[in-house]
């Protein structure tokens, strides 16, 4: 028999798309034990909606409306917290699953107890609820070969090179969540708690498109100034991949502290503390490259020597910016 799911979904000013959401979890083919769902004070229709789907429900529901607005992390950290069941399914509030999610999901658990964790493929959708081209592994450039290496154990690997596990496919074990909780408010909660399960048991890739994924209409992608000359559009991008590393430097530098101080609970091992260590000094070397291309070179070989472009960045892509730039 496989263990009761929960289903912990966020809202906020959610309406347009959530009813949509809603029906394609009620139309499960292995329904969910419980949906948690807390909402950060929405002040469109949003917990109308939740109320008049609760209502109908073939499961329990539990709606929670914040008394003060927590934000997308802390109200996701909170939905997690609530959850009663065996294993957690994380769920975004204008997706649309394909009934066969937690079937597929329930099973994959069953047949591997030592798995801690599962993440699925997804289609890509509009606004309109049609498809758009492509997968959403393709987006991360997820390909055979690191999901390969994800199936035989080396999620660690591929995640500390960059991240393609997306929230809203996850689902993991409710054992694990005194390691991932809490969740820290300025690092994305589903790069936080990919990394930490991946150090700390099998992290079970599924290559089926388990959910339609919604591309919103109104995301916006700044390019910045159009006048900009080459030397200032060099010295942004510099500024911002700086800023970048220092960002990972801190949330990697916090999964060190949280993997070390918690290991007697949750053991993950001595050679995943030591390839997140290594990500650190790797992603402190790029941030503290010299101005003069001259004065970066040795740092950049030693780098390169220890295969850490590799393991780390983008290999020859990385090793070319930062000798260029």
């Amino acid at each position: 028999m496989s263990e009761a799911i929960s289903v912990a979904m966020c809202t906020y000013n959610g309406a347009r798309f959530l009813q949509e959401q809603l029906e394609s979890i009620a139309a499960q083919a292995r329904l969910p034990d419980e949906l948690i769902i807390c909402d950060d004070r929405s002040t469109d229709e949003t917990v109308e909606i939740i109320n008049g789907f609760a209502r109908h429900a073939g499961f329990r529901v539990r709606a929670v409306i914040n008394e003060n607005t927590l934000g997308v992390t802390k109200n996701f950290e909170k939905a997690i917290e609530l959850c009663q069941s065996e294993i957690i399914a994380l769920a975004d509030q204008d997706d649309v699953w394909h009934s066969h999610k937690l079937e597929c999901i329930a099973n994959i658990f069953m047949r591997w107890p030592e798995t801690v964790a599962v993440f699925s493929d997804a289609d890509i959708i509009d606004a309109k609820s049609e498809r758009l081209p492509g997968r959403l592994w393709e987006t991360f450039f997820f390909g055979r070969k690191e999901q390969k290496q994800f199936g035989n154990g080396r999620a660690l690997d591929v995640l500390l090179k960059h991240p393609v596990v997306t929230g809203a496919t996850m689902a993991f074990r409710e054992r694990l969540r005194g390691l991932v909780l809490p969740l820290p408010t300025h690092h994305t909660h589903d790069y936080w708690i990919s990394i930490l399960l991946a150090a700390c048991g099998d992290f079970r890739p599924i290559p089926q498109s388990l959910i339609r994924y919604r591309q919103h209409g109104n995301q916006q992608i700044g390019v910045g100034p159009a006048r900009l000359t080459l030397r200032e559009r060099t010295e942004s991008a510099i500024r911002d991949s700086r800023r970048s590393y220092l960002a990972e430097i801190d949330c990697f530098s916090q999964v060190r502290t949280r993997l070390l101080t918690r290991r007697d609970e949750f053991p993950c091992g001595e050679a995943a503390i030591r390839l997140v260590i290594e990500k650190i000094s790797h992603r402190s070397t790029r941030a503290r490259l010299a101005p003069s291309r001259l004065l970066r070179l040795p740092a950049i070989v030693r780098e390169m020597a220890k295969l850490r472009y590799w393991r780390y960045s983008e290999g020859w892509r990385s090793v070319a910016r930062d000798v260029f730039l």
